[in-house]
Protein backbone atom coordinates (compact mmCIF):
# COMPACT_ATOMS: atom_id res chain seq x y z
CA UNK A 1 0.00 0.00 0.00
CA UNK A 2 1.61 3.24 -1.15
CA UNK A 3 1.12 5.21 2.07
CA UNK A 4 4.09 6.65 3.93
CA UNK A 5 2.42 8.50 6.81
CA UNK A 6 3.45 6.06 9.53
CA UNK A 7 7.10 6.24 8.63
CA UNK A 8 7.00 10.00 9.14
CA UNK A 9 5.61 9.78 12.68
CA UNK A 10 7.58 8.87 15.83
CA UNK A 11 6.85 5.42 17.21
CA UNK A 12 5.70 6.84 20.55
CA UNK A 13 2.99 8.78 18.69
CA UNK A 14 1.96 5.90 16.41
CA UNK A 15 1.22 3.78 19.49
CA UNK A 16 -1.44 6.29 20.61
CA UNK A 17 -3.16 6.85 17.25
CA UNK A 18 -6.26 4.79 18.22
CA UNK A 19 -7.05 7.20 21.06
CA UNK A 20 -5.69 10.41 19.52
CA UNK A 21 -8.11 10.19 16.60
CA UNK A 22 -11.00 10.57 19.08
CA UNK A 23 -9.46 12.66 21.87
CA UNK A 24 -8.15 15.50 19.69
CA UNK A 25 -11.52 16.50 18.17
CA UNK A 26 -13.22 15.92 21.54
CA UNK A 27 -10.84 18.31 23.32
CA UNK A 28 -11.24 20.77 20.46
CA UNK A 29 -14.96 21.13 21.20
CA UNK A 30 -14.70 23.13 24.47
CA UNK A 31 -11.80 25.15 23.04
CA UNK A 32 -13.89 26.10 20.00
CA UNK A 33 -16.81 27.09 22.24
CA UNK A 34 -14.55 29.33 24.35
CA UNK A 35 -12.99 31.26 21.48
CA UNK A 36 -14.11 34.90 21.19
CA UNK A 37 -13.90 34.75 17.39
CA UNK A 38 -15.76 32.10 15.42
CA UNK A 39 -13.05 32.23 12.75
CA UNK A 40 -10.50 31.08 15.33
CA UNK A 41 -12.92 28.32 16.34
CA UNK A 42 -13.21 27.26 12.72
CA UNK A 43 -9.42 27.18 12.43
CA UNK A 44 -9.19 24.91 15.48
CA UNK A 45 -11.86 22.59 14.10
CA UNK A 46 -10.10 22.48 10.72
CA UNK A 47 -6.81 21.59 12.44
CA UNK A 48 -8.53 18.82 14.42
CA UNK A 49 -10.09 17.49 11.21
CA UNK A 50 -6.72 17.40 9.45
CA UNK A 51 -5.08 15.60 12.39
CA UNK A 52 -7.90 13.05 12.57
CA UNK A 53 -7.59 12.40 8.84
CA UNK A 54 -3.83 11.84 9.17
CA UNK A 55 -4.44 9.48 12.11
CA UNK A 56 -7.06 7.55 10.11
CA UNK A 57 -4.73 7.23 7.12
CA UNK A 58 -2.00 5.93 9.38
CA UNK A 59 -4.34 3.39 10.98
CA UNK A 60 -5.42 2.15 7.55
CA UNK A 61 -1.77 1.63 6.68
CA UNK A 62 -1.14 -0.33 9.89
CA UNK A 63 -4.19 -2.57 9.50
CA UNK A 64 -3.78 -3.04 5.75
CA UNK A 65 -1.63 -6.12 6.27
CA UNK A 66 -4.15 -7.64 8.68
CA UNK A 67 -2.67 -6.31 11.94
CA UNK A 68 -5.14 -5.68 14.77
CA UNK A 69 -4.45 -2.89 17.29
CA UNK A 70 -5.74 -2.96 20.86
CA UNK A 71 -5.52 0.11 23.08
CA UNK A 72 -6.46 -0.32 26.74
CA UNK A 73 -7.77 2.90 28.26
CA UNK A 74 -6.51 3.84 31.69
CA UNK A 75 -4.16 0.89 31.82
CA UNK A 76 -7.04 -1.51 32.52
CA UNK A 77 -6.53 -4.59 30.39
CA UNK A 78 -9.57 -5.93 28.52
CA UNK A 79 -12.06 -7.40 29.12
CA UNK A 80 -12.20 -5.55 32.47
CA UNK A 81 -11.32 -2.14 31.03
CA UNK A 82 -12.52 -0.25 27.97
CA UNK A 83 -10.65 -1.22 24.83
CA UNK A 84 -10.23 0.67 21.57
CA UNK A 85 -9.85 -1.76 18.67
CA UNK A 86 -8.51 -0.98 15.21
CA UNK A 87 -8.74 -3.64 12.53
CA UNK A 88 -9.59 -3.94 8.85
CA UNK A 89 -13.29 -3.67 9.60
CA UNK A 90 -13.33 -0.23 11.18
CA UNK A 91 -10.23 1.46 9.71
CA UNK A 92 -12.06 2.18 6.39
CA UNK A 93 -14.93 3.73 8.37
CA UNK A 94 -12.47 5.93 10.27
CA UNK A 95 -10.90 7.03 6.99
CA UNK A 96 -14.30 7.78 5.46
CA UNK A 97 -15.61 9.78 8.45
CA UNK A 98 -12.39 11.79 8.83
CA UNK A 99 -12.21 12.48 5.09
CA UNK A 100 -15.82 13.67 4.91
CA UNK A 101 -15.33 15.61 8.16
CA UNK A 102 -12.37 17.47 6.67
CA UNK A 103 -14.28 18.38 3.51
CA UNK A 104 -17.38 19.32 5.52
CA UNK A 105 -15.33 21.64 7.74
CA UNK A 106 -14.08 23.52 4.67
CA UNK A 107 -17.64 23.63 3.32
CA UNK A 108 -18.92 24.98 6.65
CA UNK A 109 -16.99 28.26 6.51
CA UNK A 110 -19.10 30.13 3.90
CA UNK A 111 -22.38 28.37 4.77
CA UNK A 112 -22.30 29.45 8.42
CA UNK A 113 -22.06 33.09 7.40
CA UNK A 114 -25.49 32.89 5.79
CA UNK A 115 -27.25 30.36 8.00
CA UNK A 116 -25.96 30.71 11.55
CA UNK A 117 -26.12 33.93 13.63
CA UNK A 118 -22.62 35.19 14.44
CA UNK A 119 -23.13 34.85 18.19
CA UNK A 120 -23.86 31.13 17.82
CA UNK A 121 -21.18 30.13 15.31
CA UNK A 122 -18.54 29.12 17.85
CA UNK A 123 -21.09 26.98 19.68
CA UNK A 124 -22.22 25.54 16.35
CA UNK A 125 -18.64 24.51 15.54
CA UNK A 126 -18.18 23.09 19.04
CA UNK A 127 -21.28 20.92 18.62
CA UNK A 128 -20.12 19.80 15.19
CA UNK A 129 -16.63 18.71 16.25
CA UNK A 130 -18.11 16.93 19.28
CA UNK A 131 -20.45 15.04 16.93
CA UNK A 132 -17.42 14.25 14.77
CA UNK A 133 -15.54 12.87 17.78
CA UNK A 134 -18.55 10.78 18.82
CA UNK A 135 -18.81 9.15 15.39
CA UNK A 136 -15.11 8.30 15.42
CA UNK A 137 -15.54 6.89 18.94
CA UNK A 138 -18.35 4.60 17.79
CA UNK A 139 -16.03 3.23 15.13
CA UNK A 140 -13.01 2.55 17.39
CA UNK A 141 -14.52 1.23 20.61
CA UNK A 142 -14.43 -2.46 21.39
CA UNK A 143 -16.83 -2.11 24.34
CA UNK A 144 -20.57 -2.51 23.73
CA UNK A 145 -21.63 0.00 26.40
CA UNK A 146 -18.94 2.49 25.42
CA UNK A 147 -20.39 2.32 21.91
CA UNK A 148 -23.67 3.53 23.40
CA UNK A 149 -21.87 6.44 25.11
CA UNK A 150 -20.20 7.60 21.89
CA UNK A 151 -23.42 7.09 19.95
CA UNK A 152 -25.22 9.41 22.33
CA UNK A 153 -22.42 12.00 22.25
CA UNK A 154 -22.83 12.23 18.49
CA UNK A 155 -26.64 12.12 18.66
CA UNK A 156 -27.05 14.87 21.28
CA UNK A 157 -24.68 17.09 19.30
CA UNK A 158 -26.69 16.38 16.17
CA UNK A 159 -29.95 17.46 17.79
CA UNK A 160 -28.33 20.84 18.51
CA UNK A 161 -26.99 21.13 14.95
CA UNK A 162 -30.39 20.39 13.41
CA UNK A 163 -32.18 22.82 15.75
CA UNK A 164 -29.83 25.64 14.76
CA UNK A 165 -31.50 25.54 11.35
CA UNK A 166 -34.47 27.20 13.04
CA UNK A 167 -33.01 30.59 12.29
CA UNK A 168 -33.76 29.95 8.62
CA UNK A 169 -36.81 27.69 8.94
CA UNK A 170 -38.86 27.29 12.12
CA UNK A 171 -39.68 23.73 11.08
CA UNK A 172 -36.11 22.81 12.04
CA UNK A 173 -37.15 22.92 15.70
CA UNK A 174 -39.90 20.35 15.09
CA UNK A 175 -37.49 18.23 13.05
CA UNK A 176 -34.90 18.37 15.85
CA UNK A 177 -37.54 17.42 18.44
CA UNK A 178 -38.75 14.45 16.38
CA UNK A 179 -35.14 13.41 15.84
CA UNK A 180 -34.56 13.68 19.60
CA UNK A 181 -37.54 11.44 20.40
CA UNK A 182 -36.67 8.81 17.79
CA UNK A 183 -32.97 8.94 18.64
CA UNK A 184 -33.72 8.52 22.34
CA UNK A 185 -35.93 5.54 21.57
CA UNK A 186 -33.14 4.02 19.50
CA UNK A 187 -30.62 4.55 22.28
CA UNK A 188 -33.00 3.05 24.84
CA UNK A 189 -33.60 -0.04 22.75
CA UNK A 190 -29.87 -0.47 22.18
CA UNK A 191 -28.87 -0.13 25.83
CA UNK A 192 -31.64 -2.56 26.89
CA UNK A 193 -30.28 -5.04 24.33
CA UNK A 194 -26.76 -4.65 25.71
CA UNK A 195 -28.18 -5.19 29.20
CA UNK A 196 -29.64 -8.52 28.09
CA UNK A 197 -26.30 -9.55 26.58
CA UNK A 198 -24.46 -8.57 29.75
CA UNK A 199 -26.91 -10.58 31.83
CA UNK A 200 -26.28 -13.63 29.65
CA UNK A 201 -22.50 -13.32 29.17
CA UNK A 202 -21.22 -11.27 32.11
CA UNK A 203 -19.06 -9.03 29.93
CA UNK A 204 -19.32 -5.86 27.83
CA UNK A 205 -16.12 -6.36 25.83
CA UNK A 206 -17.14 -7.35 22.30
CA UNK A 207 -14.30 -9.79 21.71
CA UNK A 208 -14.95 -11.48 25.05
CA UNK A 209 -18.68 -11.45 24.43
CA UNK A 210 -18.14 -13.15 21.05
CA UNK A 211 -16.56 -16.16 22.76
CA UNK A 212 -19.41 -16.50 25.28
CA UNK A 213 -22.48 -15.92 23.10
CA UNK A 214 -22.34 -19.35 21.34
CA UNK A 215 -22.55 -21.07 24.73
CA UNK A 216 -25.87 -19.38 25.53
CA UNK A 217 -27.12 -18.81 21.98
CA UNK A 218 -30.34 -20.72 22.59
CA UNK A 219 -31.42 -18.60 25.56
CA UNK A 220 -34.31 -16.15 25.24
CA UNK A 221 -32.12 -13.52 26.89
CA UNK A 222 -29.74 -13.55 23.91
CA UNK A 223 -32.63 -13.53 21.44
CA UNK A 224 -34.23 -10.55 23.17
CA UNK A 225 -30.90 -8.70 23.32
CA UNK A 226 -30.36 -9.30 19.62
CA UNK A 227 -33.82 -7.94 18.74
CA UNK A 228 -33.43 -4.82 20.88
CA UNK A 229 -30.00 -4.07 19.38
CA UNK A 230 -31.23 -4.43 15.80
CA UNK A 231 -34.21 -2.14 16.42
CA UNK A 232 -32.12 0.39 18.35
CA UNK A 233 -29.43 0.69 15.72
CA UNK A 234 -32.07 0.48 12.99
CA UNK A 235 -33.56 3.70 14.33
CA UNK A 236 -30.12 5.30 14.25
CA UNK A 237 -29.32 4.47 10.61
CA UNK A 238 -32.89 5.02 9.36
CA UNK A 239 -33.86 1.44 8.58
CA UNK A 240 -37.32 1.17 7.03
CA UNK A 241 -39.88 1.67 8.63
CA UNK A 242 -37.92 3.40 11.42
CA UNK A 243 -36.81 6.24 9.14
CA UNK A 244 -39.54 8.79 9.78
CA UNK A 245 -37.17 11.24 11.50
CA UNK A 246 -34.77 11.47 8.57
CA UNK A 247 -36.64 13.40 5.79
CA UNK A 248 -37.43 16.40 7.98
CA UNK A 249 -34.03 16.33 9.68
CA UNK A 250 -32.28 16.52 6.31
CA UNK A 251 -34.73 18.99 4.75
CA UNK A 252 -34.75 21.64 7.48
CA UNK A 253 -31.20 21.40 8.87
CA UNK A 254 -28.54 23.95 7.91
CA UNK A 255 -27.05 22.84 4.61
CA UNK A 256 -23.70 21.99 6.16
CA UNK A 257 -25.38 19.73 8.73
CA UNK A 258 -27.29 17.87 6.02
CA UNK A 259 -24.05 17.26 4.12
CA UNK A 260 -22.26 15.88 7.17
CA UNK A 261 -25.14 13.74 8.47
CA UNK A 262 -25.98 12.20 5.11
CA UNK A 263 -22.38 11.14 4.49
CA UNK A 264 -21.37 9.97 7.97
CA UNK A 265 -23.97 9.53 10.74
CA UNK A 266 -26.11 6.78 9.23
CA UNK A 267 -22.96 5.10 7.86
CA UNK A 268 -21.37 4.82 11.31
CA UNK A 269 -24.57 3.44 12.86
CA UNK A 270 -24.73 0.88 10.05
CA UNK A 271 -21.10 -0.08 10.75
CA UNK A 272 -22.05 -0.59 14.42
CA UNK A 273 -24.72 -3.05 13.30
CA UNK A 274 -22.18 -4.95 11.19
CA UNK A 275 -19.72 -5.05 14.08
CA UNK A 276 -22.26 -6.48 16.48
CA UNK A 277 -24.00 -8.88 14.08
CA UNK A 278 -20.80 -10.39 12.74
CA UNK A 279 -18.32 -9.90 15.57
CA UNK A 280 -20.46 -10.61 18.62
CA UNK A 281 -23.11 -12.81 17.05
CA UNK A 282 -22.65 -15.06 14.02
CA UNK A 283 -24.73 -15.79 10.90
CA UNK A 284 -24.34 -19.46 11.79
CA UNK A 285 -26.65 -18.98 14.77
CA UNK A 286 -30.04 -20.20 13.70
CA UNK A 287 -32.10 -17.29 15.00
CA UNK A 288 -29.84 -14.72 13.31
CA UNK A 289 -30.11 -16.45 9.94
CA UNK A 290 -33.90 -16.39 10.21
CA UNK A 291 -33.89 -12.65 11.03
CA UNK A 292 -31.61 -11.93 8.06
CA UNK A 293 -33.75 -13.88 5.60
CA UNK A 294 -37.27 -13.17 6.78
CA UNK A 295 -37.06 -9.75 8.46
CA UNK A 296 -34.10 -7.61 7.37
CA UNK A 297 -34.07 -8.63 3.70
CA UNK A 298 -37.81 -7.97 3.10
CA UNK A 299 -37.65 -4.63 4.95
CA UNK A 300 -34.59 -3.65 2.90
CA UNK A 301 -36.37 -4.55 -0.33
CA UNK A 302 -39.46 -2.53 0.62
CA UNK A 303 -37.23 0.44 1.52
CA UNK A 304 -35.37 0.30 -1.79
CA UNK A 305 -38.59 0.46 -3.80
CA UNK A 306 -41.07 2.36 -1.59
CA UNK A 307 -38.71 5.19 -0.60
CA UNK A 308 -37.45 5.55 -4.18
CA UNK A 309 -41.10 5.84 -5.22
CA UNK A 310 -41.70 8.49 -2.56
CA UNK A 311 -38.64 10.41 -3.76
CA UNK A 312 -40.11 10.68 -7.27
CA UNK A 313 -43.01 12.84 -6.04
CA UNK A 314 -41.11 15.23 -3.77
CA UNK A 315 -40.98 18.91 -4.71
CA UNK A 316 -38.18 19.79 -2.28
CA UNK A 317 -34.82 18.46 -3.49
CA UNK A 318 -33.42 17.93 0.02
CA UNK A 319 -36.47 15.84 0.97
CA UNK A 320 -36.16 13.98 -2.33
CA UNK A 321 -32.55 13.09 -1.57
CA UNK A 322 -33.49 12.20 2.01
CA UNK A 323 -35.96 9.55 0.82
CA UNK A 324 -33.29 8.43 -1.63
CA UNK A 325 -30.92 7.93 1.32
CA UNK A 326 -33.39 5.60 3.04
CA UNK A 327 -33.67 3.63 -0.21
CA UNK A 328 -29.88 3.40 -0.42
CA UNK A 329 -29.74 2.16 3.18
CA UNK A 330 -32.02 -0.58 1.88
CA UNK A 331 -29.34 -1.47 -0.68
CA UNK A 332 -26.73 -1.80 2.07
CA UNK A 333 -29.06 -3.84 4.25
CA UNK A 334 -29.78 -6.20 1.34
CA UNK A 335 -26.05 -6.87 1.00
CA UNK A 336 -25.80 -7.43 4.74
CA UNK A 337 -28.79 -9.79 4.71
CA UNK A 338 -26.94 -12.15 2.39
CA UNK A 339 -24.80 -13.05 5.43
CA UNK A 340 -21.82 -13.80 3.21
CA UNK A 341 -18.36 -12.34 2.85
CA UNK A 342 -19.21 -11.07 -0.65
CA UNK A 343 -22.44 -9.53 0.62
CA UNK A 344 -20.77 -7.69 3.50
CA UNK A 345 -18.02 -6.43 1.18
CA UNK A 346 -20.59 -5.19 -1.36
CA UNK A 347 -22.60 -3.54 1.41
CA UNK A 348 -19.54 -1.66 2.71
CA UNK A 349 -18.53 -0.78 -0.85
CA UNK A 350 -21.90 0.83 -1.46
CA UNK A 351 -21.77 2.52 1.94
CA UNK A 352 -18.54 4.32 1.00
CA UNK A 353 -19.70 5.19 -2.52
CA UNK A 354 -23.03 6.46 -1.21
CA UNK A 355 -21.19 8.80 1.15
CA UNK A 356 -19.33 10.25 -1.84
CA UNK A 357 -22.37 10.63 -4.09
CA UNK A 358 -24.85 11.87 -1.49
CA UNK A 359 -22.27 14.18 0.12
CA UNK A 360 -21.62 15.78 -3.28
CA UNK A 361 -25.34 16.07 -4.06
CA UNK A 362 -26.18 17.79 -0.79
CA UNK A 363 -23.14 20.08 -1.16
CA UNK A 364 -24.28 21.16 -4.62
CA UNK A 365 -27.91 21.62 -3.58
CA UNK A 366 -26.79 23.53 -0.49
CA UNK A 367 -24.49 25.83 -2.48
CA UNK A 368 -27.40 26.79 -4.75
CA UNK A 369 -30.01 26.92 -1.98
CA UNK A 370 -27.86 29.41 -0.04
CA UNK A 371 -28.34 31.89 -2.87
CA UNK A 372 -31.92 31.04 -3.74
CA UNK A 373 -33.11 30.78 -0.15
CA UNK A 374 -34.94 27.63 -1.22
CA UNK A 375 -34.32 24.02 -2.20
CA UNK A 376 -37.61 23.70 -4.09
CA UNK A 377 -37.27 21.95 -7.44
CA UNK A 378 -39.06 24.73 -9.32
CA UNK A 379 -36.52 27.29 -8.12
CA UNK A 380 -33.65 25.26 -9.61
CA UNK A 381 -34.93 25.86 -13.16
CA UNK A 382 -32.02 26.71 -15.48
CA UNK A 383 -29.55 26.93 -12.62
CA UNK A 384 -26.82 25.33 -14.75
CA UNK A 385 -26.64 28.52 -16.83
CA UNK A 386 -25.93 30.58 -13.72
CA UNK A 387 -23.67 28.15 -11.80
CA UNK A 388 -22.24 25.68 -14.34
CA UNK A 389 -19.47 24.28 -12.11
CA UNK A 390 -21.86 23.58 -9.24
CA UNK A 391 -24.48 22.06 -11.53
CA UNK A 392 -21.90 19.90 -13.33
CA UNK A 393 -20.65 18.41 -10.05
CA UNK A 394 -24.26 17.81 -9.03
CA UNK A 395 -24.88 16.01 -12.33
CA UNK A 396 -21.86 13.72 -11.82
CA UNK A 397 -23.03 12.74 -8.33
CA UNK A 398 -26.60 12.26 -9.60
CA UNK A 399 -25.45 9.91 -12.36
CA UNK A 400 -23.42 7.97 -9.80
CA UNK A 401 -26.54 7.65 -7.65
CA UNK A 402 -28.42 6.17 -10.60
CA UNK A 403 -25.56 3.79 -11.32
CA UNK A 404 -24.39 4.99 -14.72
CA UNK A 405 -21.28 3.10 -15.96
CA UNK A 406 -17.90 4.72 -15.22
CA UNK A 407 -19.19 6.01 -11.89
CA UNK A 408 -18.62 4.60 -8.40
CA UNK A 409 -22.33 3.93 -7.95
CA UNK A 410 -22.34 1.57 -10.92
CA UNK A 411 -19.56 -0.60 -9.49
CA UNK A 412 -21.13 -0.93 -6.06
CA UNK A 413 -24.45 -1.98 -7.62
CA UNK A 414 -22.63 -4.55 -9.72
CA UNK A 415 -20.99 -5.86 -6.54
CA UNK A 416 -24.41 -6.20 -4.92
CA UNK A 417 -25.76 -7.98 -8.01
CA UNK A 418 -22.90 -10.48 -7.97
CA UNK A 419 -23.18 -11.18 -4.24
CA UNK A 420 -26.92 -11.82 -4.60
CA UNK A 421 -26.54 -14.08 -7.65
CA UNK A 422 -23.92 -16.22 -5.92
CA UNK A 423 -26.61 -17.20 -3.42
CA UNK A 424 -29.36 -17.39 -6.05
CA UNK A 425 -31.22 -14.44 -4.58
CA UNK A 426 -32.56 -13.39 -8.00
CA UNK A 427 -35.28 -11.30 -6.45
CA UNK A 428 -32.62 -8.94 -5.02
CA UNK A 429 -31.46 -8.14 -8.55
CA UNK A 430 -35.06 -7.39 -9.53
CA UNK A 431 -35.52 -5.12 -6.50
CA UNK A 432 -32.34 -3.20 -7.23
CA UNK A 433 -33.29 -2.86 -10.91
CA UNK A 434 -36.73 -1.44 -10.05
CA UNK A 435 -35.23 0.95 -7.51
CA UNK A 436 -32.62 2.10 -10.06
CA UNK A 437 -35.36 2.85 -12.62
CA UNK A 438 -37.17 4.94 -10.02
CA UNK A 439 -33.87 6.70 -9.25
CA UNK A 440 -33.65 7.64 -12.93
CA UNK A 441 -37.06 9.32 -12.58
CA UNK A 442 -36.32 11.52 -9.56
CA UNK A 443 -32.74 12.27 -10.59
CA UNK A 444 -34.05 13.06 -14.06
CA UNK A 445 -36.40 15.67 -12.57
CA UNK A 446 -33.45 17.43 -10.91
CA UNK A 447 -31.28 17.38 -14.03
CA UNK A 448 -34.15 18.42 -16.29
CA UNK A 449 -34.94 21.43 -14.13
CA UNK A 450 -31.29 22.44 -13.74
CA UNK A 451 -30.09 22.03 -17.32
CA UNK A 452 -33.10 22.20 -19.66
CA UNK A 453 -35.52 24.71 -18.18
CA UNK A 454 -35.42 28.47 -18.53
CA UNK A 455 -34.17 30.43 -15.52
CA UNK A 456 -36.93 32.25 -13.68
CA UNK A 457 -36.91 35.53 -11.75
CA UNK A 458 -35.61 33.78 -8.61
CA UNK A 459 -32.29 33.12 -10.39
CA UNK A 460 -31.64 36.76 -11.26
CA UNK A 461 -28.89 37.21 -8.65
CA UNK A 462 -27.57 33.66 -8.64
CA UNK A 463 -23.89 33.21 -9.44
CA UNK A 464 -21.24 30.51 -9.18
CA UNK A 465 -20.58 29.18 -5.68
CA UNK A 466 -17.48 30.48 -3.86
CA UNK A 467 -14.26 28.50 -4.04
CA UNK A 468 -14.56 27.13 -0.51
CA UNK A 469 -17.79 25.44 -1.54
CA UNK A 470 -16.57 24.28 -4.92
CA UNK A 471 -13.34 22.64 -3.67
CA UNK A 472 -14.94 20.02 -1.35
CA UNK A 473 -17.80 19.58 -3.83
CA UNK A 474 -15.49 18.77 -6.72
CA UNK A 475 -13.26 16.55 -4.58
CA UNK A 476 -16.30 14.32 -4.00
CA UNK A 477 -17.47 14.63 -7.62
CA UNK A 478 -14.04 13.54 -8.88
CA UNK A 479 -14.04 10.69 -6.34
CA UNK A 480 -17.27 9.41 -7.92
CA UNK A 481 -15.53 9.26 -11.29
CA UNK A 482 -12.10 8.10 -10.08
CA UNK A 483 -13.51 5.18 -8.10
CA UNK A 484 -15.83 4.39 -10.99
CA UNK A 485 -12.80 3.94 -13.25
CA UNK A 486 -10.63 2.16 -10.69
CA UNK A 487 -12.06 1.08 -7.36
CA UNK A 488 -9.11 -1.12 -6.44
CA UNK A 489 -8.25 0.84 -3.30
CA UNK A 490 -11.80 0.78 -1.93
CA UNK A 491 -12.47 -2.86 -2.83
CA UNK A 492 -9.23 -3.86 -1.12
CA UNK A 493 -10.42 -2.11 2.03
CA UNK A 494 -13.95 -3.55 1.88
CA UNK A 495 -12.76 -7.08 1.10
CA UNK A 496 -10.41 -6.86 4.07
CA UNK A 497 -13.24 -5.57 6.25
CA UNK A 498 -15.50 -8.42 5.16
CA UNK A 499 -12.80 -10.96 5.98
CA UNK A 500 -12.86 -9.69 9.57
CA UNK A 501 -16.64 -9.50 9.80
CA UNK A 502 -17.07 -13.02 8.50
CA UNK A 503 -17.41 -15.71 9.85
CA UNK A 504 -18.20 -13.72 12.95
CA UNK A 505 -15.42 -13.83 15.50
CA UNK A 506 -12.92 -11.07 16.07
CA UNK A 507 -9.38 -12.22 15.20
Amino acid sequence: MPIEIISLLPESLVRHLPVLIVVIPMLTSPLAAAMPSWRVSWGLVLAASVISFICAFGLVEITFSGERLSYALGGWAPPLGIEFVIDRLNSPILLLVSFIGLLATIYAMPTMVKEIPEAKRSLFLAAYVLCFAGLLGVAVTGDAFNLFVFLEISSISTYVLVALGGNQDRRAFTAAFNYLIMGSLGATFYVIGIGFLYAATGTLNMADMATRVPEVADSRTIHAGFAFIVVGLGLKFAMFPLHQWLPNAYAYSPNFVTVFLSATATKVAFYALIRLLFSVFSPELGFQEIIFTWVLAPLAAIAAIACSFQAVFQTDIKRMLAYSSVAQVGYMLLGLSLASEAGVSASLFHLINHAFMKGALFMAVGAIALQLGSSQLRDFAGIAKKAPWTASAMAIAALSLVGVPLTAGFLSKVALFRAALVQDWWWVVVVLAISSVLAVLYVGRILEASFFKTPGPTQMNVKEAPLMLLIPLWVLAIANIAFGLDAGFITTLTDGAASVAFPGVLP
